[in-house]
């Protein structure tokens, strides 16, 4: 009896994890495709060398017919504007983009704030290569990979959260919803003042109402009077 032999079919290799590496400094980026060139699994697939690149060149990636794109390397200061502010405007467009960021400043100053922004992790340059790459596949597989001082500058975060008042936790824009509410101003009256829909301000009032732990107008009045924050 005569058998048909069958082929088997190769294995599918997973595919590399693509990084786009960001940073003003040529130095920099070659000495980080060279360290990266070195890890298996992993390809470099850009360079930008500032804010506007960098944009761009997500955007071409990620684009119907691009290579595709799994993690930038960012770093944190480039030139004419703040990477902190890059790395908001990626997550804003491409929410699943695993950003690292990468620093030479110390964690205590921007990590919290990079991390609030939607990063994946935050390094700084001195990193040792092992770390570096277990950041990026921790990242890649859509985790948070934080080291032991970014931790513990977490840690001290939210600790002076729990012991900071309500109000110093409000953003820039919560904030001015915060005093024209509390000068007694409508929903209506404060979106016209800031230019903005109803609907709007009343999720900045909600916003405002969960964080200063008030359940109403009154209440977040007398807050502010107990706070100092408006003139009675």
């Amino acid at each position: 009896m005569s058998h048909t032999a069958h082929a088997t079919a190769p294995l599918a290799m997973p595919a590399a994890t693509r990084i786009l590496l960001v940073d003003d400094h040529l130095v920099v980026r070659r000495g980080l495709r060279q360290l990266l060139s070195d890890v298996a699994g992993v390809q470099v697939v850009g360079e930008a060398a500032d804010a506007h690149e960098a944009v761009q060149a997500v955007r071409a990636l990620m684009a119907e017919g691009g290579t595709g794109l799994d993690v930038v390397l960012l770093d944190i200061a480039l030139p004419g504007r703040d990477g902190i502010d890059v790395l908001r405007q990626l997550k804003g467009e491409f929410p699943r983009l695993a950003v690292l960021m990468l620093s030479t400043y110390p964690d205590k100053q921007f990590a919290v704030r990079c991390l609030r922004a939607g990063a994946s992790s935050y390094l700084n340059k001195t990193v040792d290569p092992d770390e570096l790459t277990a950041a990026i596949r921790k990242a890649a597989a859509g985790g948070v990979y934080l080291t032991a001082s970014v931790a513990e500058a977490m840690a001290g975060a939210l600790h002076e959260l729990r012991d900071k008042p309500g109000h110093e936790a409000l953003s820039q824009r919560e904030h001015q919803v915060f005093r024209l509410l509390a000068q007694g101003q409508s929903v209506g009256q404060i979106a016209q003042a800031l230019s903005l829909s109803s609907n709007t301000v009343s999720t900045y009032r909600a916003r405002v109402l969960e964080k200063t732990g008030t359940r109403n107008d009154v209440e977040l009045a007398l807050y502010a009077v107990r706070q100092q924050l408006v003139q009675v």
